[in-house]
């Protein structure tokens, strides 16, 4: 018998190319990690999968991820790669593990407890920190080998630190010294391999004591510095978190200078948030005036609330912060449950005020007028008058004792949904629907390899195609076509990454082979599988009958198969078409 004519075929599926054009019923040939030929009656492959009546799709590509530790301690960077996820780009939000000196290890990872909510003795466990400067960082990560393939960042924190040391982390002004030297390493991370620079003016950024990010109060002149490093570099995105209490056409100022300054693509968080939320409507039709101008801004938007998940087994419940519970939070869970329904500490609980440094943690668990039942399947967009505050007032009762027999439920394991920003109008859909058929907008804010006991956000692909494309009201349905558009070439070329998204000769052959009619979220679930036995959200999908990377199948039906083909993306990728 001759010789395969590719090392893989995909045959009979309908494929959505990326384009958002409609599906085609073609097979789909892989040589050498890269598609090779895309049409009907392809010859033989040495290996092949039949995808009759399945969707065949690119691999989506997630741009706003946190995975800077994970992939440095394990091989699979879920939960995203168990949602067709084939490449994530990592060191968002200016926080991340280089460049850093020794004496400064401990900062980052306190930094990260505060900021990310990974636990303090996971990352001493996990992390191997085996390079100082960013450069290295991307030597030791190109040793690495995973089921998807990761680019980083260059974070603004570390490397505040690393060039200003105690002076940048108590927030001091940085000097012209120190600006220059920002402006060197950033434009010598861009040449290395970083996909870009990230930063972070976020209030609720801190170090678990409370004590704010350095970057949060940089004045603009430091910012620019960073944007000056990738104009000298010339490649590289921005990436930032904006001041959100600022107006909208405050924070547009702001990212209009930097895109000016830098003359690359910018893209920061957008989100309709409840300290300032109208800011939203105002930032829309200026970003439509940016690019009028020129200006390549994108808003970096999730398709539903960010979902902070509260319970016994969390990070984060209504009772956490309370003297009460911290004399009793070191048990196990069973242990907690066990004290919680003893009389005496139910009383004394339900008497007492929280009490934390961390502000935005505060926040979480002081706001009871937001909490949900999340259920399995998991219902994100609930109508207002569900919570368990509105019933509770409804029946006559204190929503605080209803909101603890909740949290018994069980044995302790129940999940609360507190919809955090986005969560404007009566079924949380407001903000969204404005936000994804935006021209400027682009799909993001994971978060997948953070907030392991807070948020499991890396889930969206999944939603986005279970929940927008069969929404009930023909107005805000998304076409299938679009939605894997928005999951697949859109990021791919926000941030640079030409090479894949697009099912065609010559890109990358990352897939997905999807049973859409069969396409299931599960319940977010605890795990205890970190470094050090830390815990960790996960969440499953249903539906996903393969994905493949660079033309290996890593997924088949939801289970990891051996293959490892992920590596470090190191720095932009011209198209392949």
């Amino acid at each position: 018998m001759s010789e395969p004519a590719f090392d893989l075929v995909v045959r009979n599926g309908a494929v959505l190319d990326g384009s958002g054009d409609e599906a085609r019923e073609v097979d789909v040939g892989v040589r050498d990690g890269v598609i090779a030929a895309v049409g009907r009656g392809l010859g033989r492959g040495g290996e092949e999968i039949d995808a009759a009546g399945r969707l065949v799709t690119p691999g989506f590509v997630d741009i706003h991820t946190h995975y800077d530790g994970q992939v440095t301690w394990e091989q699979r960077l879920q939960p995203s790669s168990g949602h067709g996820v084939t490449t994530v780009v990592m060191g968002n939000c200016g926080v991340g593990f280089a460049p850093a000196r020794p004496a400064d290890h401990h900062l980052m990872i306190k930094l990260m407890e505060g900021v990310e909510d990974i636990p303090e003795v996971v990352m001493a466990d996990g992390v191997p920190w085996n390079w100082e400067t960013f450069p290295e960082y991307l030597d030791a990560l190109a040793q690495r080998r995973a089921d998807i393939d990761f680019a980083a960042q260059l974070p603004h924190n570390p490397l505040r630190v690393y060039v200003m040391g105690e002076r940048g982390a108590a927030c001091e002004p940085p000097t012209a010294a120190d600006l220059a030297e920002m402006r060197r390493l950033t434009a010598e991370a861009i040449s290395a391999g970083a996909l870009g620079v990230s930063t972070t003016r976020n209030l609720a950024h801190r170090f678990r004591d409370g004590r704010l990010a350095p970057t949060v109060s940089t004045e603009e002149q430091e910012i620019l510095a960073l944007a000056e490093g990738l104009r000298d570099a010339g490649a590289g995105v921005f990436e930032i978190l904006t001041d959100q209490r600022r107006t909208g056409a405050e924070q547009m100022a702001l990212l209009r200078a930097i895109a000016q300054t830098s003359g690359r693509p910018v893209s920061f968080s957008l989100l309709q948030t409840s300290d300032n939320p109208q800011a939203w409507r105002d930032i829309l039709p200026e970003l439509e005036a940016a690019h009028r101008d020129g200006l390549a801004i994108r808003g970096q938007v999730i398709p539903r609330p960010v979902g902070m998940l509260i319970g016994l087994d969390l990070s984060l419940h209504p009772f956490a912060f309370h003297p009460s519970f911290r004399a009793i939070e070191h048990l196990s869970l069973a242990g907690k449950v066990a004290a919680l329904r003893d009389p005496d500490i139910r009383r004394r609980l339900l008497a007492e005020q929280s009490d934390d440094p961390h502000a935005f943690f505060k926040s979480v668990v002081d706001d009871l007028d937001w909490l949900f039942p999340l259920g399995d399947p998991p219902n994100y967009h609930p109508a207002r008058e569900d919570s368990i505050a509105q019933r509770a007032r409804a029946a006559g009762l204190d929503p605080r004792q209803v909101i603890y027999d909740e949290l018994l439920k069980d044995e302790g394991r129940a999940v609360l949904y507190r919809p955090s920003a986005n969560r404007e109008g009566d079924r949380f859909e407001s903000a969204g629907e404005h936000f994804l058929k935006h021209p400027h907008t682009v799909l993001g804010l994971g978060d997948g390899g953070a907030h392991y006991g807070m948020i499991c956000d890396a889930a969206f692909p999944t939603y986005l195609l279970t929940h927008w494309t069969r929404h009930p009201d023909p107005a805000k349905r998304l076409a299938l076509p679009v939605a894997i558009r928005m999951l697949t070439s859109d990021p791919a070329e926000a941030v640079g990454l030409g090479d894949r998204g697009r099912i065609a000769p010559g890109f990358k052959a990352d897939l997905n082979v999807i049973d859409i009619d069969r396409l299931r979220l599960h319940a977010p679930r605890t795990a205890y599988d970190l470094p050090a036995g830390g815990r960790r959200l996960t969440q499953r999908a249903c539906g996903y009958d393969a994905t493949i990377v660079s033309g290996e199948v890593t997924y088949r039906h939801g289970e990891a198969t051996a293959a490892l083909p992920g590596r470090l993306v190191r720095g932009a990728r011209p198209g392949r078409g």
